[in-house]
């Protein structure tokens, strides 16, 4: 079976909430029907009822009825909301009037909807920013215990089977944070190894890449590398995490016998963890491109609980995905 289709089997069995606040958004609609369809998640739209069944209605989408909609300016929780919000962002100085006012955006609602226990995870970003989909996560959700900084993660799927985890390999981070220090990317290793387990469905081989292979060259940035590796394995000793690596050893058995002999990892990494978003970003984009890979993400990941943001160029197809994958983040918690 090929893993989108795990991920989607996966997220049938599971049968969590995602919240959807774009509920407006052709390309959005039109992902719920289909995912309503295939079963995938409860979906929660966020926005006018009779708004939506309209548009459902014009679409020509038969399944929108199944979806729990809920009113951003009318709902039966909203004072609870307002409430929850003055008291977690007290002490920034909000208040019960800025409250009521956000309350009504869906972005800060579909954030106090997870937060309060009524929705398992998130999905927007066809139309918003990424500032404007993370903001409300940050001040309600907030990261994970133990982790401060949030990455983005691109399932790799490449023709090639002999690299990775039989062709698929995790790159991170390409979509997030420019330049992690020591700890940040230490964190980021960590973060992608419950992606890999929660989503990927392996267990993670943890590769931290440089310019260097153990020692092989000295300088500051390799040294960040080698403490991040170093860190990663004391918040998590149970993984399997080795640094610096060049990328060759990494993925190479012969090579990475040669540079990094007795290693776990040379050679058998399924993780790529990138030392700033600059490299990662470019790693993943050339290999999507001069290896014909499949690339699935940004997935992001550290947050308390799932929420994703979307490229706004994204297909209805990966909407869908990206609700799949959500639910799978959501069961992992």
């Amino acid at each position: 079976m090929e893993l989108l289709d795990r991920i989607k089997q996966n997220a049938r069995k599971y049968n969590k909430r995602i919240v959807l606040p774009e509920a407006y958004e052709e390309r959005t609609i039109k992902a719920a029907d289909e995912a309503i369809a295939d079963g995938l998640a409860q979906i929660i739209l966020l926005g006018d009822p009779d708004g939506i069944r309209s548009h459902a209605k014009e679409l020509g989408l038969l399944n929108i009825g199944m979806a729990t909609i809920v009113n951003p300016a009318s709902h039966d929780k909203k004072s609870q909301y307002i409430d929850m919000m003055v008291e977690l962002r007290k002490h920034k100085g909000m208040t019960k009037e800025e409250a009521s006012r956000l309350i009504e955006d869906p972005l800060y609602l579909g954030v106090m909807m997870i937060k309060n226990g009524d929705a398992d995870g998130e999905v927007s970003g066809a139309d918003h920013s990424t500032g404007d989909v993370l903001r409300p996560a940050f001040h309600y959700v907030k990261t994970a215990p133990g982790i401060s900084v949030v990455s983005g993660a691109f399932i790799m799927i490449l023709p090639d089977r002999n690299f990775g985890e039989e062709g698929v390999l995790i790159f991170a981070d390409g979509a997030v944070h420019p330049d992690p220090d020591e700890k940040q990317l230490a964190e980021i290793a960590v973060a992608t190894a419950h992606t890999a387990r929660a989503i990927a469905g392996f267990e993670p081989r943890i590769a931290l890449l440089s310019f260097s292979t153990m020692g092989s060259a000295c300088h500051p940035m390799v040294d960040k590398v080698v403490n991040a590796a170093r860190l990663a394995k004391e918040m998590a000793p149970d993984l399997l995490i080795e640094g610096e690596l060049q990328a060759d050893a990494a993925l190479v058995e012969s090579i990475g016998q040669k540079k990094a002999p007795g290693s776990k990892i040379a050679g058998k990494a399924n993780i790529l963890i990138f030392p700033n978003l600059e490299s990662g970003n470019i790693a993943y984009k050339l290999v999507q491109r001069l290896a014909r890979a499949e690339a699935i993400g940004p997935i992001l990941q550290g947050m308390a609980a799932p929420i994703n943001d979307l490229s706004r160029g994204c297909s209805v197809n990966d909407i869908v995905s990206m609700i799949a994958i959500t639910a799978n983040q959501a069961a992992g918690k």
